[in-house]
């Protein structure tokens, strides 16, 4: 009876086979590729980059404490091409994956003889969808001549004005640096970074501190499909940045203090194509908050303190340009609808529209302006910021630096068609804005033709970016300026409560 057995299962192996007809066996489920040590249980790997290697579609790596000094390519602490990895650390404190020599005496440490130069980037998730990233810390892995200094960056194609990835998500991480050049190179310039990709999208439960650019960043994505929910940025130019990042995207629930600028959203005719930066809600979708006026819906968070000038970047480039002691910046932006925040202790102005008359130029072979108006006479071209909303948020103690139109709300834009929106918002001393009373008409009802003060506030805005010093020619210029960098000390943040949630068995998740 053995000859029909085997009949039997070599008919059931064809039945499996492929639509045309070859053989196969099913595929197998997925691996958990284990590196270092956990719980005295050694792994197959020495390094993420090799358990990386090795993997296959749908296949988790779980990475034990250590400090692990990746070199995955020349470039590239641990680079990803595989899509649907789990990447996965078993303690986010003591995971590190350290930018510095292997030499150094301890993780993420701050002496310049241990800093690997020429510019290297931490985790780099390139083109390769559906990936995570989770419960672990990247440090100090630094910009160089060509670039670099990105902590965690999922890549969708950085530069090529298309989308080159889809699903993504990152929880439980922490991105900083213990070192930097001063306020120049090399430093640590994005701490949590996604680009090109179309999602969906989610970072959440995650800080990032001491970039010279911004803390997370968002960008190159007309619908990015994301979300960014309780996550944290402190200590950098910026808190959070997003070029020409629209369509359906959401920043909840989270903090950004003790930057010089804490949440920027702008339009920007650079490589991060195409702009300009459009909020409005994607065919087919609408507001994930009742009343608000597009999908791109900044919410419930808390902004306050970004008043510090001394951190990495400042003054250098158009991040580190952006005005300090400014809690929002909404800068050549369409349809943002800024919603419930509490914005507070900001010394110039708690929130600031302004239109972005943009200094760089685009890359070879894309449009000279795209999504904005070229200026012949400037050879710049020009965003409009209109159709914005800042709707219900609670402002209190903005503009202490006590110049000429600082305050809560600040409104700086040529007149548009519509115009921008204020409605709702609250100060327990009073609203203060210009222009003023800007709560009712023609700043509200939203959908009417207005405009800002293009005069006193534009000029106080570009005095406090520090493009200008010391501003002479203007009636106040008290704003701060940058005397030597501080980097904050990266704190010890919350793990996942159980990493084996969700893991496949293993030997170190039975």
């Amino acid at each position: 009876m053995r000859w029909r057995s085997l009949l039997v299962l070599t008919a059931a192996v064809l039945v499996i086979g492929t639509a045309s007809g070859t053989p196969s066996l099913a595929a197998p489920g997925p691996r958990v590729l284990r590196v270092g040590t956990f719980n005295g249980i050694s792994g197959q790997f020495s390094t993420i980059q090799a358990a990386v290697n090795a993997a296959r579609p749908g296949d988790w790596i779980l990475v034990g404490p250590g400090d692990y000094h990746e070199h995955g390519t020349k470039t590239d602490g641990v680079l990803i091409t595989t899509p649907g990895i789990h990447l996965r650390g078993m303690e986010r404190n003591s995971v590190i994956v350290d930018g510095t020599s292997a030499s150094a005496p301890r993780p993420c440490a701050s002496d310049a003889k241990y800093q690997i130069l020429g510019g290297r980037n931490g985790i780099k998730v390139f083109k390769a969808s559906d990936t995570h990233v989770e419960n672990l810390t990247v440090c100090n892995f630094l910009t160089g001549p060509n670039g670099g200094g990105n902590e965690i960056w999922w890549n969708g194609g950085d530069g090529s004005g298309a989308i080159g990835m889809h699903s993504y998500s990152g929880v439980y991480l922490t991105a900083s640096t213990t070192y930097t050049n001063g306020f120049d190179h090399p430093r640590g310039e994005y701490g949590i970074f996604a680009s090109n990709a179309d999602g969906p999208g989610s970072i959440s439960n995650s800080y990032a501190s001491n970039m010279g650019d911004a803390a997370y960043y968002v960008g190159a994505c007309p619908n990015c499909n994301s979300k960014l929910d309780h996550v944290q940025a402190e200590n950098s130019a910026l808190g959070y940045s997003g070029t020409n990042s629209g369509g359906n995207l959401l920043i909840t629930n989270s903090e950004f203090d003790n930057n010089k600028t804490g949440l920027v959203s702008n339009s920007q005719n650079n490589d991060d194509q195409p702009s300009p930066q459009n909020g409005s809600c994607p065919a087919g979708s609408g507001p994930a908050v009742p009343g608000a006026v597009g999908c791109t819906i900044f919410a419930n968070n808390h902004i306050h303190n970004n008043n510090n000038a001394n951190v990495p970047g400042a003054g250098m480039g158009l991040a580190g340009a952006a005005p300090v002691g400014t809690g929002v910046v909404l800068a050549g932006t369409e349809y943002v609808t800024l919603y419930a925040n509490t914005i507070e202790n900001n010394g110039a102005w708690g929130a600031l529209v302004a239109d972005l008359p943009d200094q760089e130029s685009a890359p070879p072979g894309f449009p000279q302006c795209t999504g904005g108006m070229w200026d012949p006479n400037s050879q710049l071209c020009y965003y409009q910021a209109f159709g914005n909303y800042v709707w219900q948020n609670s402002f209190q103690h903005n503009g202490f630096f006590g110049n000429p139109s600082n305050g809560d709300i600040g409104l700086a834009t040529a007149t548009h068609d519509p115009g921008n929106c204020f409605h709702d918002n609250s100060d327990p001393n009073g609203l203060s804005s210009d222009p003023p009373n800007i709560q009712s008409y023609p700043y509200y009802p939203c959908g009417t033709p207005n405009g800002g003060d293009m005069g006193v506030l534009a000029a106080e805005a570009l005095c406090a970016t520090q493009l200008l010093a010391p501003c002479p020619s203007l009636p106040g210029a008290n704003y701060p300026r940058p005397v030597q960098v501080q980097l904050s000390p990266i704190p010890v943040e919350p793990s996942m409560t159980d990493p084996c949630s969700g893991v496949p068995h293993s030997p170190w998740c039975p």
